[in-house]
Parts: C-alpha cells; structure tokens; sequence
C-alpha cells in the first residue's frame, strides 16, 4: 500500500477529509469518540503526517515531536488530558513543531508493549508522554529508543526524570489550609493514594497540614477513589467530617451530588475543596473551590525541555514543578468573624 493520506482514512471511517484533519490536529468541533477513533485507524494504517517533513525542509527549525497518551485517559470522565494535548499543541506550534497523536491501547501497554507506531515509523524526533503510563512499558520503551522522552504531568525519580508536573503537594497542602484558616478541623480525604502518582502527592499535601494541626484522620475518611482500571466511584461513610479535599474536581462534583442525595447541604453542612479548576464536559458547574493547574505555562516548559534535548541530547534530565493558584468558588464555608 502506498502512502496513507487523510482521504484514506475518512474513507474508510466514512467521514470527510476535514473532520479526519481537525481530529489529528486537535482542533474542535469532533466529538471525542470520533476523535479516538479516528487516531486508531490512523495508526492502524501507518499514517504519517507529510506537512512536518516538508516545512522542516523548508526552513531547516521546524521539529517533528510525537505524543502519547494512555486510552484509560481519553475515557468519559477523562479529558482533562486531552485538554492538555490541545494546549501543547498550541504551544508547540508556535515554538515551529508539529505534533502527532497517538492512543497507546490498554493491551500493549500492560502485555504486548509495542513500541508506538510514530516510534516505528521514524516520523518524529523526540516523544511527550502525557499522564502516567505503567513503568514497565516506559522501561521497555527506554531500551529500544534513544531519542528524548520528556513526562508531563507524571514524575518518576527512576525512568522519568525529565518531567513537568503540576505543583500537587504544596497545591493541596494550601487547599487544606484554606479549610482550617476558615475554622474547620474535621476534614476527610478522597482519593486513591496508589492510583497515581499526582494523587499520592496531593494526599501527602493534606496529611502535612494535617500534622501541623496535630488532627488525626479517621481512617473512613480517607476515601478510595476508582478501581484498578481507573472507573471513578466511591461511597461515603455514615458520619460526615466538616469538610472533604477531593485529589480533583470531577471527584468534587461527584461528592456534591451524593451529599446532595442525602440531603446535606454544600456549604452549609460540608465543605468541598477540589483539584485541576477543570469542568469536565457534560458535568453541571458545581462552583467547588479548587487549586488551578496553570496547564498552559506546563506545556510551554514541556515543549521549551524537548527542544533543548533535541538541540543537545547530553543535557541532563531535570523535574520541572509548575505552581498554580487558588480560585474561590462558593463551596466552602466561610468562618464568621
């Protein structure tokens, strides 16, 4: 088969040429199922993007950076990390790259542990790896390429060093201060500690607030989370705290609802501090008070990282800690003076 062309994927996904384009350049108007799916036959057919190629040709600068991110991320409740992916996009453009998408499928991740098609294939230079992916394919992917890996939002003191993540421990450290600088001390944690390691960091941040204090934790409220493979769900315990650090806002929304359900009022009864300041597509704005991950200035340093590996490969792999800032919504009590 001869080179694949956007033609060719729309035809057999039967879609138009443009939707095919604006899905792969990360551009709006797709639905996120069409966009997944799109992505995935691409990869299936070999798809490699021509218009890289060309323009470094032309002008010598323009760099060819791949991105990969995990399926388990792209799910309903997940695209925040898309979010991001458009972002760096943006980004990258500007700093004359051009990126290329890629799905890494559950299945080769946890078994099969394929190198990426855009790895195979040669089409780009150095590779973004969005969120975390399971160690044992970063150290397989390690072994069998050398070009630069750079980690966004995912940290890992063994295989990824070069990495920009958001600043999730003094982040949350600062959110459960908020809670005892408005008199509360009862406070409860949702989140599955060992799910990630953005939630472990954001767990340590409330429990050094909370030792500072001196307040111990009830161990049913420390809350899980999801499941193993990511399914975000969770019950609440009979007696309630005062208030509940939620690791993200999705989780915060989730909880307003279900005191809602039992007829406990948001702030009144309890407070609610989320993560991200991220609405998620199809969820009802709860106004939870939250810790605002400056996505934007994560991406740059992501972009501004790879550039200078591509520039001069013997530089040494550094971790990048991108500070963010608290927005005040309306779900938090406030003290009265």
């Amino acid at each position: 088969m001869g080179k694949v062309r956007l033609a060719d994927i729309g035809e057999r996904l039967g879609v138009s040429p443009v939707t095919v384009h604006n899905a792969l350049s990360g551009h709006k108007g797709v639905s996120e199922g069409l966009r997944m799916r799109i992505m995935e036959t691409a990869n299936e057919m070999g798809y490699t993007p021509s218009s890289a190629k060309k323009k470094e040709t032309q002008s010598g600068e323009f760099r060819r950076i791949g991105v990969l991110i995990a399926e388990n991320y792209l799910a309903q409740y997940s695209t925040y990390y898309w979010k991001m992916y458009q972002e760096l996009s943006l980004i990258a453009t500007v700093k004359r790259c051009y990126t290329t998408i890629e799905v890494l499928k559950k299945d080769v991740e946890k078994k099969t542990l394929e190198l990426p098609q855009i790895v195979k294939n040669g089409s780009i230079e150095g590779l973004i790896i969005i969120g975390e992916i399971d160690k044992k394919y970063i150290r397989s992917l390690r072994k069998r390429t050398v070009m630069p890996i750079i980690f966004l939002d995912f940290y890992d003191n063994e295989i990824a060093k070069d990495a920009v993540i958001a600043d999730n421990f003094y982040g949350m450290y600062q959110m459960t201060e908020l809670l005892f600088e408005q008199g509360m001390e009862k406070i409860g944690f949702i989140g599955s500690v060992y799910a990630t390691s953005s939630i472990m960091d954001r767990y340590c941040g409330f429990r050094k607030a909370m030792l500072e204090h001196r307040v111990a934790v009830p161990q049913e409220w420390l809350i899980e989370d999801r499941d193993e493979v990511g399914q975000v769900a969770f019950d609440l315990p009979v007696c309630l705290p005062e208030a509940f650090v939620c690791n993200c806002d999705l989780v915060a929304g989730m909880l307003a609802l279900k005191l809602q359900e039992r007829g406990v009022r948001v702030p009144e009864d309890v407070s609610i501090v989320g993560f991200d300041n991220y609405l998620y597509p199809g969820y009802a704005d709860m106004q939870i008070t939250t810790y605002e991950v400056n996505m934007k200035a994560m991406t740059k340093v992501a972009i501004d990282k790879m550039l200078k590996q591509l520039r001069n490969p013997q530089l040494g792999r550094t971790l990048e800690v991108v500070s963010g800032h608290i927005i005040w919504k309306k779900s938090v009590k406030m003290k009265l003076n």
